[in-house]
């Protein structure tokens, strides 16, 4: 019986590392530190939205269908799993590149502040 790979110590629920990798063929086996995936952080509720998600192409509203969920519902579990994987889901601001132009040719901010505010991602 195969079982799902543990990311998380069931004692003190600190990350766990692979370091041993074998072939279930010759077994070869390979001792390191290896890296897991992203995915593999994941709940397996979450990662069961993660594939309902993508073989629906991302049409929320299908997802929405087939999973029974309203629209913020979906939304929201998309900014969990989000966070999961390690991202911001902040909504970044937009910068007005014209008022940025504007108050630079007005002297109200250096070239320096002006590109840096372009620059912000």
């Amino acid at each position: 019986m195969k079982y799902p790979i543990l990311t998380q110590c069931p004692v003190c629920n600190h990350p766990l590392h692979a370091i041993k990798l074998a072939c279930g063929h010759c077994r070869t086996t390979i001792e390191n530190h290896f890296e897991l995936s992203k995915l593999a952080l994941l709940s397996p509720e979450q990662l069961h939205f993660v594939i309902t998600f993508l073989l629906n192409r991302g049409n929320i509203k299908e997802v929405e269908k087939e999973l029974g969920i309203s629209y913020p519902t979906v939304r929201g579990k998309l900014n969990d799993i989000i966070t999961a994987l390690g991202y911001d889901t902040r909504k970044k601001p937009e910068i007005d590149e014209k008022k940025v132009i504007s108050m630079l040719e007005r002297g109200e901010i250096t070239a320096d502040e002006a590109v840096k505010m372009l620059k912000q991602d």
